[in-house]
């Protein structure tokens, strides 16, 4: 089985989550989007993985590697769920393993919404 490369992102494939906060007033729409993936990672555990998985060596983790968090395996399971869910991760089944990746557009948006412009 081969493994996928990932292609680098160009600017125009970053869909940000919304505009810098001190750009103008977030939408309704905006704000749900941003709130749901804060909400994800306003749990330490959460934001433990999700900092695993976008650390780790090509920035791809095996569940294998990243369990050790201090919680059982189904609580890791249902962070982890809960990070997909708000469009943090994605994730990819090989073999018995399942693989994590920080969703592409996901670091520059988060970045994105904390610059400061002018």
């Amino acid at each position: 089985m081969s493994k996928a490369e990932a292609l680098p992102l160009t600017e125009a494939e970053v869909r940000p989550c919304c505009p810098p906060l001190n750009e103008r007033p977030l939408t309704a729409e905006e704000a749900d989007e941003a709130a749901a993936m804060f909400k994800a990672l306003g749990d330490p555990i959460r934001l433990r993985l999700f900092s695993q998985v976008a650390s780790h060596v090509d920035g791809e983790a095996c569940v294998c590697d990243i369990s050790d968090v201090g919680v059982s395996q189904p609580t890791v399971s249902h962070h982890l769920k809960k990070l997909r869910e708000a469009g943090l991760l994605t994730s990819e089944r090989r073999g018995t393993w399942v693989y994590y990746r920080v969703t592409p557009s996901v670091m520059a948006s988060l970045a994105r919404s904390f610059s400061i412009s002018g």
